[in-house]
């Protein structure tokens, strides 16, 4: 009993325009086996879920996580039905990119002050300059 209402299909050029990327971003995640949209002759034919998965590897790579890791997590929407694994490995991914994202942080705000203490010596040794203080 197949009586699903035909669902949406996408050409590549409809969803590069829609997600403001080219064409050729749409077939490399193809090559790495992020979507698999069906074909006719020459041409790709893209579901919901092309465009739902593509969407999703578009936050990832914002949210910095790489083509493996997203594809990690693809296959295991793809062969677990069980989202509590899925949400379990989603939580252990999110932890991994914070700790990281915080030692950025860190490592930002020890230059800041760093930058901080040069320029402050800088403006000190430019106005004893300028009073004459400098032989």
């Amino acid at each position: 009993m197949n009586h699903h209402k035909s669902e949406p299909t996408y050409t590549i050029g409809e969803l590069a325009r829609e997600f403001n990327i080219t064409p050729r971003s749409i077939r490399f995640y193809e090559e790495q086996s992020l979507m698999s949209p069906a074909r006719t002759g020459q041409n790709r034919i893209y579901g919901n879920k092309d465009r739902v998965r593509l969407k999703l590897i578009l936050r990832g790579k914002r949210l910095g996580f790489s083509l493996a890791e997203v594809k990690k997590l693809f296959e295991l929407y793809d062969s677990n039905p069980d989202s509590a694994v899925q949400l379990q490995t989603m939580l252990q991914l999110t932890e991994q990119k914070r700790a990281v994202l915080n030692q950025q942080l860190e490592d930002i705000t020890t230059l800041m002050s760093e930058l901080d203490d040069v320029e402050t010596r800088c403006r000190e040794e430019l106005s004893e300059l300028k009073r004459g203080n400098i032989a």
